[in-house]
């Protein structure tokens, strides 16, 4: 993998940026703890084909756009899966006894000899693609999980960790987020959920699922011999390349025993402000309150709108030797490093309440509140903003605007709120078109105004749409990863006053409208707009404002 200052040197050397966009890339990517390429992207100095040809072009080799040209299954097939996982390499051409292929390998482009032993009957050329197309490809290589069920039962040897190692693998490489056992009368059915949707990934029969049970509880320190109460756990899986962390939750249900993961993979611990999503402005915002030195900052949403994940990347900005960060959470879903992170624990009564009095007591310049949840919690949560600490937390509200009443509903004085109360995020999570499929499309007023009646209010009549027209590397539904709409509304003094009137959530709304506030929906238009998502999967998650 190339690091920043190479592909700063690269892109220098081919005059694709000026030392001027170079300093400002720096400056970007050093204040907001992001890769060097992101400002460059953001301002449309560069895009990913012309880093991807800047990178060829820097190693004499031709830049095999995997992104355009999506190889068919029959190219893939003629290399083995055991080489190309090994070398990263895949088959972009192949005619007669010529042969290109494509790598992100440094090394094998200054030695393509290295691939001469795959086809020593063919005249190879070797070209360079970009890391994530390489992989979109090699994902081509996974056969079916019942096909390799299959071939597990027949060798009849650790059938249970051979198919758990397999739903486990697959989960992490289809990028799941959590994965459903659901038993039925014969069949237990294994489903994936990939951006945000339950799709079934494969089907084992009753007679072989008791003892993938049994492994499951052993690996996450369950009791085996209890099949009638719900148990809730936690287990580790390791591979060569990576460790994912797992929660485990089982029930019983009329068929057996449902389990339920969900995968908490080291590989968002690289999540940045800048790969949520974030707009300009909205990324401005988040910055200036974050660098406060007291006060509270709300993330709300429900559960799995990615509130986490923000407040993890808000984390890691803030994160040095300077400064004592605590979080009192449940559960700990990511470990970062210098970050004192504390488990909510029932059984001995440290609840969040209770652990974080304690954090208060230990010196804290930043606590992250994983959920305010009741009454005791919000209040020592507001006084800790109150005397001096920058205090973060998450919130169940539909939206930014109705966490302001639900505060004052839990019983927090309107003028302590108000007093330290600095910024509300609420966020949604959309699929995001496809990449290697996505095409442009016109639609007309008819079809708009099918699908959102208001539409003029958003949309002109030269608005260019997008969608995914489905290709092998999205798995046909024209979708391939999330990313997060947001609204803020930041305190203004205005705001403030109306919140020692215990205002309603028309109120607040209507303050926060003469601010500059922009909803959830208005967010989604944007990146409707942008090509990042189609006009049906915005309307999936958020509606337009009725006020």
């Amino acid at each position: 993998m190339l690091k920043d200052k190479d592909i700063e040197r690269i892109l220098l050397s081919g005059s694709y940026i000026s030392e001027e966009d170079a300093t400002h890339a720096r400056e970007y990517a050093s204040r907001r703890h992001v890769p060097f390429t992101d400002y460059l992207f953001k301002e449309s100095l560069i895009t990913k084909d012309l880093l991807g040809q800047a990178i060829a072009e820097s190693f004499g080799v031709l830049y095999t756009d995997l992104n355009s040209h999506v190889p068919s299954r029959e190219l893939v097939d003629l290399l083995s899966k055991a080489n190309a996982e090994k070398y990263r390499v895949v088959v972009f051409k192949a005619s007669g006894k010529n042969i290109t292929l494509a790598t992100d390998n440094i090394d094998l482009l200054t030695q393509p000899g290295k691939l001469a032993q795959l086809f020593p009957q063919k005249s190879i050329t070797i070209g360079y693609s970009l890391s994530e197309d390489i992989d979109a490809v090699l994902v081509q290589y996974r056969t079916a999980l019942d096909t390799r069920f299959q071939k597990i039962i027949e060798k009849g040897q650790r059938v249970a960790p051979e198919i758990l190692d397999e739903i486990i693998e697959d989960a992490v490489t289809f990028n799941a987020s959590d994965v459903h056992f659901d038993p039925q009368e014969e069949e237990v059915i294994i489903r994936f959920r990939i951006d945000g949707v339950l799709q079934e990934a494969g089907r084992i029969y009753q007679e072989y699922y008791e003892n993938l049970l049994n492994r499951i509880k052993v690996q996450a320190h369950l009791r085996t011999d209890e099949h009638f109460i719900p148990q809730d756990g936690a287990m580790r899986y390791a591979a060569e390349n990576y460790a994912v962390d797992i929660r485990v939750s089982i029930v019983p249900v009329v068929d057996g025993e449902k389990v339920v993961f969900r995968l908490l993979s080291e590989y968002v611990r690289s999540f940045h402000l800048g790969a949520l999503g974030l707009s300009e402005e909205g990324a401005t915002t988040i910055g200036e309150a974050i660098h406060k030195p007291f006060g509270m900052i709300l993330n709300a949403g429900p559960t799995g709108s990615g509130k986490t994940t923000t407040m993890y990347s808000v984390l890691k900005i803030l994160n040095s030797p300077e400064v004592n960060i605590a979080t009192i959470e449940d559960p700990v879903e990511y470990k970062i490093g210098g970050v004192n992170h504390i488990q909510v624990n029932r059984d001995t009564h440290l609840t969040f309440a209770q652990g974080l009095r304690s954090i208060v007591r230990q010196d804290p310049d930043i606590i992250l509140v994983g959920e305010i949840r009741d009454n005791e919690t919000a209040e020592i949560a507001v006084n800790a903003a109150l005397t001096g600490h920058l205090m973060l937390s998450t919130f169940h509200a539909n939206d930014a605007a109705t966490a302001i009443p639900r505060l004052l509903d839990m019983g927090i004085e309107p003028f302590l709120l108000a007093s330290t109360l600095e910024l509300i995020i609420a966020q949604r999570l959309v699929r995001t078109i496809c990449e290697q499929c996505r095409v442009s499309e016109k639609r007309t007023a008819t079809e708009l105004k099918k699908i959102l009646p208001e539409y003029k209010n958003y949309f002109d009549a030269d608005t260019t749409f997008y969608t995914g027209a489905g290709c092998d590397a999205c798995g046909g539904d024209g979708f391939s990863g999330r990313s997060a709409i947001f609204e803020f509304i930041q305190m203004t003094p205005a705001l403030r006053e109306l919140v020692l009137g215990n205002p309603s959530t028309k109120e607040v709304v209507k303050q926060a409208r003469k601010d500059g506030f922009a909803t959830l929906f208005e967010d989604g238009v944007a990146k409707v707009k942008n090509g990042v998502t189609t006009l049906e999967e915005l309307l999936r998650v958020a509606q337009p404002p009725s006020v």
